[in-house]
């Protein structure tokens, strides 16, 4: 399994602590017309990798491959025109995302996953998108 499908596993509705009426990948987030088809919604995707040169100097080749993982947040409160309750619920999830994430010691993962940075991408009619990202590293082998 990869890193991506851990994390949205992770994520996903149907653990009791349900934030999120819709956890998906790369592929769906691409396919959002306008706003997602339920909300809030939340889109797990690799944005980078960045492999260290190999440490082994005979026999097979060993890299360090660090990744970074956002989590797009996208959420919707018309209940208010200036806003205020669209930020908090943008608040709330971005603590809960990072509550579930951070520590996470995914089995595809050498390291425990850390917060990167985070940034709002656009704000539009009363929905927030934000993304999250996430350090994640793992090694790759000959073969792997």
């Amino acid at each position: 399994m990869s890193l991506v499908s851990e994390l949205i596993a992770r994520l996903k509705p149907g653990g009791g602590e349900d934030a999120f009426a819709l956890v998906e990948g790369a592929t769906e987030f691409a396919a959002i017309d306008s706003v997602p088809t339920a909300m809030p919604a939340a889109y797990v995707m690799t944005l980078r990798e960045a492999s260290d040169a190999n440490s082994r100097a005979t026999g097979r080749v060993l890299q360090r491959l660090e990744a970074d993982i956002a989590v797009v947040i996208i959420t919707s409160n018309l209940s208010d025109v200036p806003g205020s309750a669209v930020s908090s619920d943008v608040e709330d999830l971005k603590a809960w995302v990072r509550g579930r994430l951070v520590g996470y010691e995914a089995p595809s993962s050498a390291d425990p996953i850390e917060h990167v940075s985070g940034e709002l991408l656009k704000t539009k009619n009363g929905t927030v998108w934000f993304e999250d990202v996430f350090g994640a590293a793992s090694y790759l082998t000959e073969n792997s």
